[in-house]
């Protein structure tokens, strides 16, 4: 379940702008993108073993329009080639204001900050933080007022900084960006090898071999412990979207299979309280998810153990949500067939991912998730065809997609 980024490491500034601008209009709320659920069928064809996938739905391809049309106003000056390639120094913008607990101060402050009073609290040169305050307010995640007395610039938090960044949000991001910032930009630094190599940089970036993947991961405690904290960031902001889905309520016994910190199967208990709901999980993991970030009133319970290897809990359905992405085609066969020989009659699997479009061409950031597959795992994101290919190869059959329209959709598969 690795890190693709919720916060994508190149943020187009003219979106980020229309979405602060969208969660900040709170007189005209934006309605929740469509949910689409489709049944996955497959008919043989000569090019694909498992079939072709027939979606109930037509989508448009605009991709080449909006490409001829970006093309032809470039030529005039290259606006939004410049803005994209400025969009790592706004990811890091963003990354060190995490860092340096300015989202947070601002949060709680009670009156607009001075560039002073906030580089005095977070240890910093007052001339880089009021550059970094200005840059923010730039790209209006901050707010700023000035002074008419003395044309003192003062800084304050907007709503979508309060709720998304500073750590003590309600949907709070700050962990998954400050895990972008420490680790998966210096990842991206080496992208360039990993296309040529068309491997992994861990062995550059962090001394760990290739394929020890999650040992790139849990290289250490305070880094194992990072990783956790920006995979349950991640599920308290999609986890609800995702155990809704589909309704679950006829399954009673679930298994989060490399559930992690349990912020998804938290999910699940608080919505199928008529169900039983269990993490599995390696040894070291379970251990610091108990330790960190088990809540009192947790309905859910914890089980240690490798899915690869070891012996499966039995279930009615088991969930890996972000999990067959980390890995190569057989070793996702080879995991589902495991998961087929052990799940009860009538149960099933639900995949979580961040699906592509059947023609690969988008969106845009399950494609750069793609890529940071390439950078840090061995995996790759795919779209549904793929994933229902592998369902119906390992044993499952009626898979069905709902596409919810944010960062992951969700596909059902029964036994």
């Amino acid at each position: 379940m690795t890190d693709s980024a919720t916060v994508v490491m190149v943020i187009h500034g003219t979106a980020l702008r229309r979405a602060l601008n969208a969660t900040q209009s709170a007189s005209q709320p934006a309605p929740p993108p469509p949910v689409l659920r489709q049944r996955l069928q497959f008919q043989p064809s000569s090019d694909s073993a498992s079939g072709r996938l027939h979606v109930q739905a037509q989508l448009g391809n605009i991709s080449s329009a909006m490409a001829e049309h970006l093309s032809q106003s470039e030529l005039d000056y290259p606006f939004k080639l410049l803005e994209y390639f400025n969009g790592f120094r706004v990811s890091k913008v963003i990354f060190t204001a995490c860092e340096l607990g300015i989202f947070d101060l601002l949060t709680t402050s009670p009156c607009a900050l001075s560039a002073q009073q906030v580089a005095r609290t977070v240890h910093a040169s007052v001339d880089g933080t009021e550059r970094l305050l200005d840059a923010l307010v730039g790209i209006e995640i901050l707010h700023v007022e000035m002074q008419p007395e003395d044309g003192t610039a003062l800084y304050s938090s907007t709503d979508v900084a309060s709720v998304y960044l500073a750590k003590s949000g309600a949907k709070s991001l700050h962990d998954i960006a400050v895990y972008q910032s420490q680790n998966t930009y210096p990842l991206w630094s080496n992208l360039v090898d990993a296309v040529r190599e068309g491997k992994n940089q861990n062995q550059k970036t962090f001394g760990i071999p290739p394929e020890e993947i999650f040992q790139a991961f849990y290289r250490s405690e305070e880094e194992m412990l990072k990783f956790m904290c920006r995979m349950n960031s991640s599920w308290v902001l999609d986890g609800h979207d995702m155990v809704t889905a589909f309704n679950l309520a006829g399954f009673r016994n679930i298994v989060d299979l490399g559930g992690c910190t349990g912020a998804l199967a938290r999910e699940l208990a608080k919505t199928y309280p008529s169900s039983s709901v269990t993490v599995f999980d390696m040894p070291a993991v379970v251990e610091m998810a108990t330790k960190h970030f088990r809540q009192e009133n947790d309905t859910f319970t914890f089980q240690s153990g490798d899915f690869f290897h070891g012996e499966l809990p039995a279930a009615h359905l088991y969930v890996l949500a972000r999990i067959l992405h980390d890995w190569s085609e057989d070793k996702c066969l080879t995991l589902l067939k495991r998961i087929h020989d052990v799940c009860e009659p009538g149960g099933g699997v639900l995949l979580v991912e961040a699906t592509l479009l059947e023609s690969r061409r988008g969106p845009v950031q399950t494609q750069l998730f793609s890529l940071n597959m390439l950078v840090q795992a061995e995996g790759r994101e795919r779209p549904p065809s793929e994933y229902t290919g592998l369902i119906r190869r390992s044993g499952f059959r009626d898979a069905q997609l709902c596409r919810t329209g944010k960062s992951y959709d969700a596909i059902l598969a029964l036994r």
